[in-house]
């Protein structure tokens, strides 16, 4: 049996494992011999091809359920590219907030009029500094600091 199972793979251009005698023709299989009797039980439907192996999606169906729960999108599952971990919002976020705390800060000490605060601060918002030691420089080049 195993080589009519062969014959009809080779016929059927398949795997061994696909291929499927239909349940009461046994014997009918056993009978054939040649290349054209196979055929001939191919074309009646006796042997077939089993289907395609499918891939199952059921893990995929859990891992979108987590993440429409907000789970599984932390920084570890990331992969790719330079803003796939960090985002450019998230780091433009961070730099701003930064900038906003050493303006307060300024603000409190008395190191910046109001005008120029605010000056400062719509620079800071329109992302015209790369970092505090950029506002700090400004301020020295364009002499914004008060001295007490």
């Amino acid at each position: 049996m195993k080589h009519k199972k062969r014959l009809a793979a080779q016929l059927l251009k398949t795997s061994l494992h696909k291929v499927r005698i239909a349940p009461g023709a046994q014997e009918d299989v056993s009978k054939a011999i040649t290349r054209s009797d196979m055929r001939g039980l191919i074309a009646i439907g006796k042997i077939v091809k089993s289907t395609k192996n499918q891939h199952s999606r059921s893990g995929a169906r859990k891992i979108s359920e987590q993440k429409r729960k907000g789970r599984q999108k932390g920084v570890g599952t990331k992969k790719g590219k330079k803003y796939s971990s960090v985002t450019r919002k998230d780091r433009w976020v961070a730099r701003v907030r930064t900038q906003r705390v050493f303006l307060r800060l300024l603000r409190e000490k008395k190191l910046v009029t109001p005008k120029n605060y605010r000056h400062l601060y719509t620079r800071s918002k329109g992302g015209y500094f790369r970092n505090k030691r950029h506002i700090r420089l400004y301020m020295e080049e364009h002499s914004l600091i008060e001295k007490k």
